[in-house]
């Protein structure tokens, strides 16, 4: 007898030790599967930075390579070649236009943000969004080619004009910085809209309330309230137009053609018809990080008015 109960409880205790082990297994897997739950959930997205990256690297070693001999050559050739006048006039288009849309954008769009975010209606807000986003859906050659049936010399501009006598023969919009600019505000538009309309959203409408009951005008609520608590998608909305405007290709290409030399569309001619890998790169090199740098400085120097 005395046998058997110690054998039982020998047993027992052998279940019990075997369940306590499985237990802790359990729970060491699924604690180390909430540990790797994120990095699972951010791993596609690791993925295609990690491809976007190592393209970068390769375009910045390319940019240091000699042409036909890209990868055997390290060299400084083509960046001494970016001194040349046409490199350096292009760079100067390139952000001039920039931050001309970009401002040209931003003014456009704020009133039409603050209607889409005071509208009371949710259909309206719903059809306006809808119609924001409509660059967004089609494509930029599509777009581009309205554009180019608009602003011709027998285009839908050009007539309107004739037609209610401000000139009496076709004005030149095409093949000219005016044509670009034109495609580039259209095609940028909603990229400064929508952060606007999320920062116009947040503001509480008790302190545009409390200060018109302290005797504030439209004006000074706007300019001292609304405004102001508003600067974060403003500034967010400009940095995403100027950036998207540095590297168009397709808008200055069919819109400006030859004469609106862009440095994406010299990016194109030395890699495409030319084949000159190398100073192609180093020209992209170079709008990355001038690109970089420009939205750097203007995000401290704005930031700063905000925190005031």
């Amino acid at each position: 007898m005395a046998a058997n109960e110690k054998a039982s409880r020998q047993g027992l205790d052998e279940r019990n030790e075997s369940s306590d082990v499985s237990f802790e297994s359990v729970r060491r897997k699924a604690e180390m599967r909430r540990k790797l739950a994120p990095w699972l959930l951010l791993s596609p997205a690791s993925i295609f930075l990690g491809i976007l990256i190592l393209a970068s690297l390769m375009i910045l070693r390319v940019s240091f390579g000699q042409k036909g001999m890209e990868w055997e050559v390290w060299t400084l050739q083509s960046y001494k070649m970016l001194e040349q006048s046409i490199y350096i006039r292009s760079i100067l288009l390139t952000f001039r236009l920039a931050f001309f849309s970009a401002l040209i954008v931003m003014v456009l769009s704020y009133p039409l943000a603050m209607f889409m975010a005071r509208a009371k209606s949710n259909l309206i807000r719903l059809m306006m969004t809808f119609i924001v986003l409509l660059p967004l859906f089609l494509n930029l050659l599509f777009q581009s080619y309205g554009w180019l049936i608009i602003l011709g010399p027998a285009g839908l501009l050009n007539k309107l004009l004739m037609a209610v006598g401000l000139t009496d023969r076709p004005l030149q919009f095409l093949f000219n910085e005016t044509g670009v600019l034109i495609g580039l505000v259209q095609t940028s538009f909603p990229l400064a809209v929508l952060p606007m309309v999320s920062a116009l959203r947040n503001i509480p409408p008790s302190l545009e309330e409390a200060a018109t009951t302290l005797g504030a005008g439209r004006i000074k609520v706007f300019w001292h309230v609304t405004f102001p608590l508003s600067l974060p998608g403003v500034i967010g909305g400009s940095l995403l137009v100027f950036a998207y405007n540095a590297s168009a290709f397709v808008i200055p290409f069919l819109l400006g053609g030859r004469r609106v030399s862009m440095l994406a569309v010299l990016i194109r001619d030395q890699m495409g018809p030319l084949l000159n890998w190398p100073l192609g790169a180093a020209n992209a090199v170079i709008l990355v990080l001038t690109t970089l740098i420009i939205l750097t400085v203007y995000q401290n120097v704005t930031g700063r008015f905000t925190r005031m």
